[in-house]
């Protein structure tokens, strides 16, 4: 995915791809996952998409079969057929999971500790 010199986001999206389970009150949806960033996820939004935004999302990324990253999320916005979301809540081991996976993807640690700098200040 290419950023636009307008692009104003504090975050870098890394585009990748793993199973994504989209939960709110007992519905669950598989998503194709289109990115993600320290502060939140871009998804295809399902067929069957009945979610309320008003209520908190739970979110499961499937890495492999032992590793996921797991957060709360608010959807933000609903446009093109895509869905997106941002943190409101992550636990440690899929903070882990997620720093690792965007420092794998920035190649340039720097880059990565100033948005972690720039996470705490949200």
């Amino acid at each position: 995915m290419t950023e636009q010199p307008s692009d104003r986001r504090r975050f870098r999206r890394i585009a990748f791809d793993a199973k994504t389970e989209i939960r709110q009150n007992g519905r669950e949806w598989p998503v194709q996952l289109v990115d993600l960033s320290l502060k939140g996820l871009l998804v295809q939004r399902p067929e069957d998409w009945k979610g309320n935004k008003a209520l908190p999302f739970d979110v499961d990324i499937r890495l492999d079969p032992k590793a996921h990253i797991k957060m709360q999320v608010r959807l933000t916005h609903e446009d093109h057929r895509q869905l997106g979301f941002v943190c409101q809540h992550i636990e440690l081991d899929s903070i882990s999971h997620l720093r690792r996976l965007i420092e794998l993807n920035l190649g340039d640690e720097d880059e990565l500790h100033r948005e972690l700098a720039a996470l705490l200040e949200v």
